[in-house]
C-alpha cells in the first residue's frame, strides 16, 4: 500500500505540465489523463499577473505550460527536472507568504482519499459533484478527483455562486464556511443539497446548527493539500488514514493520501515528515476517540507572557448571540506584546452590535481571563483569500 515515501530508486522520468486553465472540461481531460499515466499537472489560476506566474513557473520547472490556447513547450532555467512516475499532480502552497512550495500527490494517493470519501458520505451510483472552489487549490482537485473516480459527469463552475448550488439539486459539494453561510443568506433550501463537505476554515457552532435545521447534511473536514484534501471527517479519519497529537500539542496524520514530496525542496519534506508521520502546523486535541483542532501554530498569541490559542477564543466568541463570524488574531501591543483582538461581523438578529466588555465577560466564564480579547472590531466581512479561508496576516496588522 502506498504510504506516501518516496524511495530514493524512484524513477523519475514523467514530464510535468503546468496547466494554466480555467475550470472546464480543458482542465478535467488534463487531470483525468494525469490519473492514467499521462503528464503530471500542477494547475494554477488563470488569472495570474505575468510576474507572479513568472516566479511560479520558475520555481515549478515544468517541461510545458498549458493554456487555453494550447501547450507550449517550457525551457527551466536550470534544466529539465521530471517528477516521478507515480506523481499525477502538484499542487501549489504557501505561495502568498513566501516562495512557493509544490506539494507532489500520486495518483494512488488522490484515489485513496477520493474513495474513503465517497465511502464515508455513502456516495450513490451516478451520483454528481459541484465544483465551485478553485481548481488550482486541492479542494476543487479533489471535488474533480471525486468525480471521474465515481464514473460521473461533474458540474463545474467558474466561481462560487448560490444559485449554481440551487441549479443542480443532489449534487454534492464542498464549501468553506464563508459560501455556506451566502447559501443560508440567499435562502437556499439545503434539503435538496447533496452533502456538503465543509473545510478550509473553523466553522462557528451556530453556522452548523442553522444549517442542518434548513435541511443540509454536513461533514466538517480537516485536511491540506499534503494529504490529498480533507482526511478527517468530524473528527474520524477516513479509511486507512491516522491522526494523532503529538507530545508538542501538533497534529500527525499518516496513511495513503499523504503526500510524496515538496518539489526540488527535500530539505522542507524532511522537515515536515517524522517516520510515516506528517507533523502538520495545526494544534489538536483528542477528545472522546475524535480529533479536535484547536488552531494553527503560528496563530498562538503571546500576550503578557501568557499563550492564547486564537481558534479556541474565536470558537467561544463564536456562540455568542451578537456574533455572526469572528476571527481572532494578535496584534502588536507595546505593553502586552501582542493583544487578543477579537474582529467580529455582528449578527443582523441582535438588538445592537457587541462590545468589547460583554465579549470579555463571555469568554472570561470558560477560560482564563489572559485569553479574553483586549480590542474589539467590527467589520461588514471577514476579508478572505482565494482560497476562501481568512486573511489573517491582514487583520493582524494595526488598524489605521
Amino acid at each position: 500500500m502506498f504510504s506516501g515515501v518516496v524511495y530514493p530508486d524512484e524513477i523519475m522520468n514523467r514530464p510535468l505540465h503546468a496547466a494554466v486553465l480555467p475550470p472546464g472540461p480543458r482542465l478535467l481531460r488534463a487531470l483525468a489523463d494525469a490519473l492514467d499515466g499521462g503528464p503530471a499537472i500542477c494547475p494554477l489560476p488563470p488569472g495570474l499577473p505575468r510576474p507572479a506566474l513568472g516566479r511560479l513557473l520558475d520555481a515549478l520547472a515544468p517541461d510545458a505550460v498549458e493554456t487555453p490556447d494550447g501547450i507550449v513547450p517550457h525551457d527551466p532555467r536550470g534544466g529539465r527536472v521530471p517528477v516521478a512516475d507515480g506523481t499525477a499532480v502538484l499542487i501549489a502552497t504557501s505561495g502568498s507568504t513566501g516562495p512557493p512550495k509544490f506539494v507532489e500527490l500520486a495518483a494512488a494517493a488522490l484515489r485513496h482519499s477520493a474513495e474513503g470519501t465517497l465511502a464515508r458520505i455513502g456516495a450513490a451510483p451516478g451520483d454528481r459533484w459541484l465544483c465551485c472552489v478553485p481548481t488550482s487549490h486541492i479542494s476543487g482537485v479533489q471535488v474533480l478527483v471525486r468525480s471521474l473516480v465515481a464514473g460521473t459527469e461533474p458540474i463545474i463552475t467558474p466561481r462560487f455562486d448560490p444559485a449554481a448550488v440551487a441549479a443542480a439539486p443532489g449534487a454534492h459539494v464542498s464549501l468553506v464556511p464563508t459560501q455556506l453561510r451566502r447559501l443560508l443568506d440567499a435562502g437556499a433550501d439545503l434539503s435538496r443539497t447533496g452533502t456538503i463537505l465543509l473545510g478550509g476554515a473553523a466553522a462557528a457552532p451556530g453556522l452548523l446548527a442553522e444549517a442542518r435545521a434548513r435541511g443540509a447534511r454536513i461533514f466538517t473536514t480537516y485536511g491540506m493539500s499534503e494529504t490529498s484534501g480533507g482526511c478527517v471527517y468530524d473528527g474520524t479519519p477516513l479509511p486507512g488514514m491516522r491522526a494523532e497529537v503529538g507530545d508538542d500539542g501538533r497534529i500527525r496524520l499518516a496513511g495513503p493520501s499523504l503526500f510524496t514530496g515538496y518539489r526540488l525542496r527535500p530539505e522542507d519534506t524532511a522537515a515536515a515528515m517524522d517516520g510515516e508521520w506528517f507533523v502538520t502546523q495545526d494544534l489538536g486535541a483528542m477528545e472522546d476517540g475524535r480529533l479536535r483542532v484547536r488552531g494553527r501554530v503560528d496563530d498562538v498569541i503571546n500576550t503578557g507572557g501568557e499563550k492564547v490559542v486564537a481558534g479556541e477564543v474565536a470558537a467561544v466568541l463564536s456562540r455568542h448571540p451578537a456574533v455572526r463570524d469572528v476571527v481572532v488574531v494578535g496584534r502588536p501591543d507595546p505593553e502586552w506584546g501582542e493583544r487578543v483582538t477579537a474582529v467580529v461581523v455582528p449578527s443582523p438578529d441582535a438588538p445592537a452590535p457587541p462590545e468589547l466588555t460583554e465579549l470579555r465577560a463571555f469568554v472570561r466564564e470558560t477560560m482564563p481571563a489572559h485569553a479574553a480579547p483586549r480590542e474589539l472590531e467590527l467589520v461588514e466581512a471577514i476579508p478572505l483569500l482565494p482560497s476562501g479561508k481568512p486573511d489573517r496576516a491582514r487583520l493582524a496588522s494595526p488598524v489605521t
